[in-house]
């Protein structure tokens, strides 16, 4: 029997404090977000994101790719990463950006215990659910911090999700999430979610396993764990 372990032990775990995975990766090249993703955040945001256009990025490790974005994005932008280590180093500031352009917030925060003031136009999470205990807690969310008009995109992998008994559940879970939307791209282990709105998932948080071992990435992650949320009574179960 698996020993599950909150939210707040999860954090302390060796894994969740991964110095690797995500850290260094910038907007653009060989280890970058338009790779990871398959889309130029920053571009993406120019033609999509109107004139004060807002990027938030879950699990932001340096924030490297906010800061090359907060050069290529007009003034009134605003820039925001969460990340439980945060910058381990202070990130360097372009020089191209001026004093009234891009607004560029890098927060030391464990995601479960922080929310945004405002909606975001683009929602990122690069290979960053991995190290989450409730990850479909953190992507119901990120739908909810979503602007109408924007994107939320993620690394998520279906194995990673589990029942109690131990049984995988990432089946009963994709087909969650594309009945409320949210499309899933195999071959890059990819959510995407157009349009933000309320995602209710049919599942209850019931813990977390920091020794699930490597995933597809090769890096060590964690195992989260669901039972079927109670439906109450007259009402069907989705």
């Amino acid at each position: 029997m698996v020993r599950l372990i909150d939210d707040s032990a999860l954090t302390a775990s060796s894994v969740v404090a991964n110095s690797t995975m995500n850290r260094g990766r910038g907007l653009r090249g060989v280890n970058s977000y338009t790779r990871e993703l398959g889309f130029d955040p920053a571009a993406w945001l120019r033609e999509h994101g109107g004139a004060a256009p807002g990027w938030l990025d879950l699990c932001s490790g340096e924030g490297r790719a906010l800061v090359e974005a907060a050069a290529a994005l007009p003034a009134g932008a605003e820039l925001t990463g969460v990340d439980l280590l945060g910058p381990l180093v202070p990130p360097p500031v372009p020089p191209a950006v001026p004093p009234a352009g891009a607004r560029l917030r890098l927060v030391t925060a464990a995601l479960a215990d922080w929310a945004p003031e405002r909606s975001y136009q683009l929602i990122t999470c690069v290979h960053g659910l991995h190290y989450l205990g409730d990850q479909l807690g953190a992507i119901t969310r990120a739908a909810s911090w979503l602007s109408p008009d924007g994107r939320f995109a993620a690394h998520f992998d279906p194995e990673s999700v589990r029942r109690p008994d131990g049984s995988g559940a990432g089946r009963a879970v994709l087909a969650a999430l594309r009945a409320a939307g949210v499309e899933y791209r195999p071959r890059r282990h990819l959510l995407l979610l157009d349009g933000g709105r309320p995602v209710a998932l049919p599942f209850e948080y019931a813990g977390a396993d920091p020794s699930a071992g490597p995933n597809w990435t090769g890096q060590p992650a964690v195992g989260s764990y669901y039972r079927r949320a109670v439906v109450p009574r007259g009402r069907a179960e989705s």
